[in-house]
């Protein structure tokens, strides 16, 4: 039977198998130590839902709703993830990280996510608007016409990373890591032209 939305479930070291969240929704409640392999979440409501120490394998959550969800500790490898609004998850020890995941046109809008690995991700038009990227690790990642605007970018590492155009004048880069190929990322607005012969 359907479960009401005052049903909270538990569930522990459970593994879900291309399960498909239009026809068997996940309940409301604490996922602990699960796995989700090839998991169709997309349109899913994952709303209210903390998730701890979960991976997410092969799965598609685009367009998953995220209102106060949890994401402690979860890890998201070979992920389908289009227009994902990050900034409504509960803050509250917010950590994931990312592999070889697409987050196309996801927002990180005002979010607080330091030490947060992304690698081989992405990451085109994803809005970093006064997001917290503090001491981040962006390895080998995509960011054909991401925005960054009064983000906090300390210590981040964009050195194997491309397609970023970075204002230095309107972001916090103290002591973040770029490669010689990617200065144009930072040069961009001053349209002036860089000689790769020289």
């Amino acid at each position: 039977p359907p479960m009401s939305n005052t049903d909270q479930v538990l569930v522990e070291d459970k593994t879900y198998e291309k399960i498909d969240g239009k026809l068997t929704p996940l309940g409301r409640g604490e996922y602990v130590c699960c796995v989700f392999n090839n998991c169709d979440l997309s349109n899913a409501n994952l709303s209210d839902i903390k998730f701890v120490e979960c991976t997410f394998s092969g799965c598609n959550l685009s367009l998953a709703a995220l209102d106060r969800t949890a994401f402690r500790g979860v890890r998201f490898i070979d992920c389908k993830m289009l227009g994902l609004l990050f900034g409504k998850c509960n803050e509250f020890g917010l950590s994931f990280d990312f592999k070889n995941c697409t987050l196309n046109l996801s927002s990180f809008y005002r979010m607080k996510v330091k030490k947060t690995n992304f690698i081989q991700v992405k990451m085109e038009e994803v809005d970093f608007t006064e997001c917290d990227l503090s001491a981040s690790t962006f390895d080998n990642c995509d960011f054909a016409r991401a925005i960054f605007y009064h983000t906090k970018l300390a210590k981040t590492d964009f050195r194997t990373s491309f397609n970023y155009s970075i204002d230095p004048e309107l972001n916090h880069v103290k002591k973040a890591k770029f490669s010689l190929s990617g200065i144009e990322g930072l040069l961009a607005k001053y349209d002036i032209e860089i000689d790769r012969t020289s």
